[in-house]
């Protein structure tokens, strides 16, 4: 049953099996892979279940439109009932068309609330001039949604970040935060209260930009805080950006290394308990092969040359 979230398996109409151009294919293919990518995350962390209020934070950005738009899809079609609710957040900042979201939402025929709340004033009472306001916004920002969520009986708390965005993430807790840690799939919200899924979990960035090009989103720029972007995050995604040019593939083999942990080959001891590790007597594959190199596949890491970019 719950293969229906992945490929709907029904005869070819007389349309598709037509010949088509060849940006139609290529977009025909798109679309099935972000509906298999996402329903196939939904089903590996048992994020949407039945019966199921599901909130999607839509920004007017390409990710949330498109995850709103992809989860709309997959709602025809699941084996289990569930709600989608989009929820936009608008902050009073200056120059945001608040016509936009809810038009569109209109026009869509999906369940929406805008929540209108000033925070862009409290921050700029608070917050220096010239120093970063992105904390505070969003510590704001997700206390009136969890409280939204409340309010609208809400079950779950669907983001859009994407693949690249937990890569991201990743890189940023080991270089700067000094911690393996990524941006999970599905986790309880910092309150306690609420559960936080991120269906386009496996879902590539670049695959989003073509995807809200064709679909014609109305986009509304992120800028108009006057904030500047995460000066370290754009940094990491730059690096990220140039390993795939260079060595297509490395981003892939990067993201399938989160799925597949190995606490007993880190340094974790609240992990792996390496104090009162004994002797087995049985030969196991994972253990230490003292002074053998490690070989690595070349289709798993392709390129092996380390690039050194100043963070």
């Amino acid at each position: 049953m719950s293969a229906v979230w992945i490929d709907k398996q029904e005869p070819l109409t007389e349309a598709e099996t037509r010949p088509q151009p060849k940006i139609e294919r290529e977009t025909h293919k798109l679309e099935k892979r972000l509906c298999r990518q996402v329903g196939q995350a939904i089903m590996d962390f048992n994020m949407i279940e039945e019966g199921d209020r599901v909130m999607v934070c839509v920004s007017g950005g390409k990710d949330s439109y498109g995850l709103l738009d992809i989860l709309l899809k997959l709602q025809a079609r699941a084996p289990i009932h569930f709600e989608l609710i989009a929820v936009n957040l608008d902050q009073k900042q200056p120059g945001f068309p608040a016509h936009i979201l809810p038009a569109y939402l209109k026009q869509l025929g999906v369940p929406f609330h805008i929540e209108t709340q000033d925070t862009y004033n409290i921050v700029k009472k608070v917050i220096p001039e010239g120093k970063t306001m992105c904390s505070l916004c969003s510590r704001l920002r997700r206390g009136i949604l969890y409280r939204v969520a409340d309010e609208l009986k809400i079950t779950k708390i669907a983001l859009g970040h994407h693949r690249d965005d937990m890569l991201q993430t990743f890189f940023l807790n080991m270089f700067f935060a000094g911690k393996l840690k990524g941006m999970p799939p599905k986790l309880v919200s910092d309150d306690g209260g609420h559960i936080v899924i991120r269906p386009l979990a496996n879902v590539a960035e670049k695959d989003l930009t073509r995807w809200a090009a064709h679909r014609q989103f109305p986009i509304i720029p992120c800028s108009l805080c006057g904030s500047q972007e995460n000066l370290q995050r754009q940094q990491i995604g730059n690096m990220l950006r140039e390993w795939e040019k260079k060595y297509p593939g490395r981003i892939e083999s990067m993201f399938t290394a989160l799925h597949n942990v190995v606490p007993s080959h880190l340094m974790d001891a609240k992990r792996h308990n390496f104090k009162d590790i004994q002797t087995t007597g049985v030969p196991s594959a994972d253990g230490d092969k003292v002074f053998d190199e490690e070989e690595f596949p070349s289709a798993a890491l392709p390129g092996s040359q380390v690039i050194s970019l100043s963070l």
